[in-house]
């Protein structure tokens, strides 16, 4: 018997936001002082470093709760199965609802616990959860699934992230035009199928690291300063990243006993394709290799950093075909692997 992603379903937000909707934005220094260089200059670096061109933001109706239900649902269909037989609903995010215009969030009760209330789920023995974990998340939920199930305390668990971070971001930031929203489920079963999770690797780094993000004041000193933003030190979290994430992938392919070369895929949080790019050649450096062409889907460039909700959207819409010249098959062996707040990394190795 195996652990395996039997079903996924993801849900992208139906409004997009090019580089150029944020012309008018004023983007200010973190001292406040105007930032020298023109919008348009400010959005072809942008473009030219993290590799997005536009990013999906949910309609103001629409919570977390609300779009991880609908991907729920989505990956429940997948995987035909009856929510009813669910043991654990793990559901990953970092700031809870956030309604539009509001400045509070609402983590009560637990998202997880409305999504299984959303499900319509009656039976009491399906236990529902959230966990903040940063944008690893998701991936540390798929590790927490795994756990119960090898523990015999599970069979079927549905593992959520999902994020609208659009509604905590600080418009006079440069580093916002980085954010989105978005949601991806899974899955995570028993099964007699051949493949599934073969090996896992998580880390936090907190000593020095545990603010490289972090909620903060916004850049313009007029706004009300007990109303908080995501902040992040860029430049750290990107030497961080690249010191660390390859190690963590390399000791998780370790563990697993497979050679580097049966390797196909490497779904990595969808975070700056250029930081991304380099965290996966200093990866195939440790095997003094280069990365194969096409070893790295990416949707960053349409859809943004949403956060916990990047990596499962990422394979939902990798294993279903909608990832211009990119596919899974099976019995191929993937590397799924995040980092982020906490500072936290993550990634286990998977076949399909």
């Amino acid at each position: 018997m195996n652990i395996k992603i039997t079903g996924s379903g993801s849900y992208i937000p139906t409004e997009v936001v090019t580089n150029l909707d944020f012309a008018k934005h004023i983007f200010l220094n973190e001292d406040g002082s105007d930032f020298p260089q023109s919008n348009e200059i400010v959005a072809q670096k942008f473009l030219e470093i993290t590799g997005i061109e536009e990013r999906r933001y949910v309609t103001h109706d629409l919570n977390t709760s609300d779009i991880a239900t609908i991907a729920a649902e989505r990956a429940i269909a997948d995987a035909n199965i009856d929510p009813e037989s669910l043991d654990y609903i793990i559901f990953a995010h970092n700031f809870g609802n956030v309604k539009h215009g509001a400045i509070q969030t609402d983590i009560l009760p637990s998202l997880a616990s409305r999504v299984k209330y959303n499900l319509k789920i009656k039976n009491p023995k399906c236990v529902a959860y959230d966990i903040l974990f940063g944008c690893p998340g998701w991936i540390e939920g798929v590790i927490q699934a795994q756990a119960y199930i090898k523990a015999g305390m599970a069979k079927k668990c549905l593992v959520i992230g999902a994020e609208t971070l659009s509604r905590v971001v600080d418009k006079h930031d440069r580093d916002s035009m980085i954010y989105s929203d978005g949601a991806g489920a899974t899955i995570i079963e028993l099964t007699d199928e051949a493949g599934g999770i073969l090996a896992h690797e998580t880390a936090t780094f907190s000593h020095d690291e545990a603010y490289y993000l972090y909620f903060g004041n916004s850049f313009n000193d007029t706004h009300d300063p007990d109303i908080r933003y995501i902040k992040m030190h860029g430049r750290k979290i990107y030497e961080f990243a690249l010191s660390n994430v390859p190690k963590a992938m390399a000791s998780c392919l370790e563990k697993s006993g497979v050679p580097i070369e049966k390797v196909k895929k490497v779904l990595i949080h969808q975070a700056n394709e250029k930081m991304d790019e380099a965290i996966i050649h200093r990866f195939f450096k440790i095997y003094k290799q280069s990365p194969p062409d096409g070893i790295m889907p990416m949707s960053i460039h349409k859809l943004g950093n949403s956060s916990v909700a990047t990596v499962p959207t990422l394979y939902d819409l990798l294993i279903k075909g909608k990832i211009e010249n990119q596919q899974l098959n099976k019995g191929d062996v993937v590397i799924f692997a995040s980092v982020g707040a906490g500072m936290n990394i993550n990634a286990f190795v998977y076949e399909i």
